[in-house]
Order: structure tokens, then sequence, then C-alpha cells
């Protein structure tokens, strides 16, 4: 029954039909109107194939191979050669049963033959079998279709998910700090904004700006008497202090994600410095990950200029110049370059990011769009 159903469905299937001999376009009609089939477009001319084809966009062709003017087999490159359209079946009206020519049909994307003279029950039978494969085709398109978006709708929420986790990581360790949830965003946001012009892809600018809070996660793991004293450390205070780097790696380190990867990494390597004389492993120059050296430069700028309970905030003039003085010290002077470059977009970061404002979180990191956050960067 549902067999039965399924085939009446395919009667309302548009099937051209292509032969230069009108008798055999009134035989093919007279069958398959017989049998239901209405929407049919027949064709004398093979030269219109590719304009009717455009109009109407069948289910199903039915082409003759011997043709003045074009033949079948041009006919099809001509099909071919339109631009993101995927064709329907194709089959070969033919009085010749040469085993070359049906090869070559094949090679060409021939899904069929019915041979001439026409048998009805064949004629009708190979129809029917391909408009079901058409329809199957199309169904199976449409059932992948919907399953990608779900998984793509999946996969976002599971990155939101994900970001929110971190995010929260993040801003735990800089409670624990005395620091501001204004002083991730401002730090993120001016990291995006050098990876940006440092010609990372949207997709690299993007997890940077979600990684980069996590910076000082470590930080969770370090001892209250150690991680807020106002003062001086002591040499052994100081060798615990450091370690927040490899605790922080150890925290958020993942081969399932390439956003937790780029956060440890980040974490690691964010106070290596450009001359070697930072910690943990005093790497120097081009050994220090990109992401740490952007990093780096706008976490100590927005520290400079940001109050805290044991320091006043330095003039932005102040910082702007200490950070030139560090260029090819603790900085990478490539970077540097940049950041003087889009000097004035980080001050407006610095103003859009007031420190009253302190919820962090995905839906914060997304007041404005990636691609408005990437205009953002724009010369």
């Amino acid at each position: 029954m549902l067999l039965n159903l399924y085939s009446e469905s395919l009667k309302d299937s548009q099937i051209f039909i292509v032969d230069d001999e009108p008798v055999n376009l009134k035989l093919i009609e007279r069958i398959l109107k017989t049998e239901g089939y209405t929407a049919l477009t027949t064709i004398t001319e093979p030269h219109r194939v590719v304009e009717e084809f455009l109009n109407v966009r069948p289910q199903l062709i039915m082409l003759d191979i011997n043709m003045p003017g074009l033949n079948g087999f041009e006919v099809i490159q001509q099909l071919q050669n339109i631009d993101n359209v995927e064709l329907p079946p194709i089959v070969f009206l033919t009085a010749q049963n040469d085993h070359s020519y049906r090869t070559k049909a094949f090679e060409c994307g021939v899904l069929d033959f019915i041979c001439k003279p026409f048998n009805r029950l064949e004629l009708l039978s190979r129809v029917k079998n391909l408009l079901a494969l058409e329809s199957a085709h199309h169904e199976l398109s449409a059932r992948n279709n919907s399953l990608e978006a779900a998984v793509e709708k999946r996969t976002e929420d599971l990155r939101k998910t994900q970001v929110q986790v971190v995010q929260k990581l993040g801003r735990a360790a800089e409670f624990r700090d005395n620091e501001t949830g204004a002083h991730l965003l401002r730090m993120s946001n001016i990291s995006a904004l050098i990876a940006k012009h440092f010609n990372f892809n949207d997709e690299e600018v993007q997890n940077i700006l979600y990684a980069s809070p996590m910076h000082d996660v470590g930080k969770i793991a370090i001892p209250d008497h150690i991680l807020l004293k106002p003062g001086k450390f002591e040499p052994e205070e100081w060798e615990i202090m450091k370690t927040h780097t490899t605790l922080g790696y150890d925290i958020l380190n993942s081969d399932e994600s390439a956003l937790l990867r780029l956060a440890s990494e980040i974490a690691l390597y964010h106070h290596e410095k450009w001359n070697g004389t930072g910690y943990p492993y005093q790497l120097a120059e081009e050994y220090i990950p990109i992401s740490c050296r952007i990093v780096a430069v706008a976490d100590v700028f927005d520290a400079l200029t940001s109050k805290r309970p044991y320091k006043k905030a330095w003039s932005v003039q102040d910082a702007h110049e200490f950070i030139n003085e560090q260029s090819n010290q603790h900085f990478d002077p490539k970077i540097i370059k940049i950041f003087n470059k889009v000097f004035p977009q980080i001050i407006e970061i610095r103003d859009r990011y007031l420190d009253e404002d302190t919820e962090i979180g995905y839906s914060n990191m997304n007041k404005i769009t990636v691609p408005e956050k990437l205009a953002a960067v724009a010369n």
C-alpha cells in the first residue's frame, strides 16, 4: 500500500522528453499520460534543452542520443556546464545496443537506457524507478541538511557552554587576585584587536578573544597568603607564585578542544619575555607562541592603567611609553608596532568596558556580534 502511495506521489514529477522525431515523442507522451503522468515537456530541438531546463527544473530527463545539431552527449555536456545545478537522472533513448555507447554514456552520467522500439511496461518501470531514485535522493539530502543544521546548533550550544565555563574559571581567578571582570573584557578585546591586525583569520581572532581571559586561571591554586600579599614576595614565595602558569596549563590542557588548547598555551607562556628573561621556561623571541606574545602586551598595558587596592593607575601616556620602552626586551617589536597602530581603538576598548562592568561570560563577551567585533578592529 505504501509503495503504491509512493508511486502515485511521483506522477506529478516534471519529465523532459527530448527527441528529434515527433512520432517518438507522441508515443512516449501517450504511454506516460495513460499511466497518470501529466507534467511532461516534449522537446524536438536539442539546443532548447538548457533554456527549458532552467525554466522548469525537471525530475527526469529522457534524452535521445542521435539528433541533428546536438547529440545526446553534447546536450549532457551543456547541462553539466550550468553553474550550481544538480542534474536529475538522465535516461538515454536509443536503438543502439553497442557496448561502447553504453560505457561512454555511463561515464557521462547517464543512469539508464530505454531501447527503441519502446516496450510500454519496460518504459514505465524504468521511469518509475528513476523518479523514485530522484525522490529518495532529495529526501535524503533534506534529512542530511536538517541533521547538519541540528549538529551545527548543538555544536554552537556546546561551544557556548564551554566558553561560559572557561570564562567563569578566568573570572574566579580574577576575583581571588582583586581584579575585575572589566579587566578581562578589556584585555581580551585588546588581544583580539592586535590579533586581527596580525592577520589572524576570523576564527583565530574569536578564539583568542575567548581564550585570553583564562591566562591567570592557575592563580586559583596559589595560597591566599602569597596571592594577596601587598608587599614584595620573598624568593620562595615568588617561586610559588610563578607556578600559576604551569598550574593553569594543567587545568586547561585538552586534546579535544581547540579553544582549551589555546587557553592552556596562553596560561603557560604569557609571562615569557622576548629577551628570554621571563618564566616559566625562559623562552625567547619566536619560541614564544604568537598568541602569548599578543596577550602579554594587552595584559600588561591594562594592568598598568588600572587602579588596584595595592597600586594607583598609571596614566595612559605613561603606560604607552613604558610598553614602547619594553619593545625588544619584554615584548615582540612587531606586536608593539601593531599596538601603536591601533592605539586609538585600544583607548576605545578601555572606555567601553569600565571597571563597574564586572559581569563576564559568554553573553557579555557577545554584546556585539563577532563580525561587529572584527569590523571594530578594521583600519
